[in-house]
């Protein structure tokens, strides 16, 4: 199996999780970065109540997609 569809199945196997806001923020960067890609329609991202400290649910697999390589 090539490198090209083990990261397809994965993409495929996170298209129905979801990330909370920090969490998705992490991953692509940060909130503002994060902020940017949901506004523009890259990043699904879901808030069923209209609270305003409501669960954000952003969608893992376009999270994944824009993630930011990570200082060790």
């Amino acid at each position: 199996m090539s490198s090209d569809e083990k990261l397809a199945n994965i993409m495929l196997a996170m298209n129905d999780k979801s990330f909370g806001q920090r969490e998705a923020a992490k991953i692509v960067g940060s909130r503002t970065r994060l902020f940017k890609l949901v506004g523009d329609g890259s990043i699904r991202a879901e808030k069923p109540t209209k609270a305003q400290n409501g669960k954000w649910f952003c969608n893992a697999a376009d999270v994944l997609r824009y993630a930011r390589p990570h200082k060790y």
